[in-house]
């Protein structure tokens, strides 16, 4: 998945430090720093959440997903349609 929120630099699009990524809001727990890929576009990309409650996905289009925080609903981005990383490709 890739999320797409931006508000000028996108800090954690590079950021491959070991750690957890939380919602901005509550703190609710989101993404291990494992399930992060390099993606092509300007945003963090995530092929997994931390738990199955970690976020809530609402269909927007016939390509992509509403992604919200699981607690508080906070506004995370979008999943693409078949959007992921590459077979093979592992960071670790």
């Amino acid at each position: 998945m890739s999320f797409c929120r931006f508000f000028g630099a996108e800090i954690y699009k590079d950021h491959f430090k070991p750690g957890m990524y939380v919602c901005s809001k509550c703190n609710h727990p989101l993404f291990s720093s494992r399930s992060k890929f390099p993606h092509s576009s300007p945003w963090p990309a995530f092929n997994d959440t931390i738990r199955e409650d970690s976020v809530t996905k609402m269909m927007e289009s016939l390509t992509a997903f509403k992604v919200l925080c699981g607690k508080c609903g906070n506004g995370l981005g979008h999943e693409f349609v078949n959007d992921g990383p590459e077979e093979g490709l592992s960071r670790f």
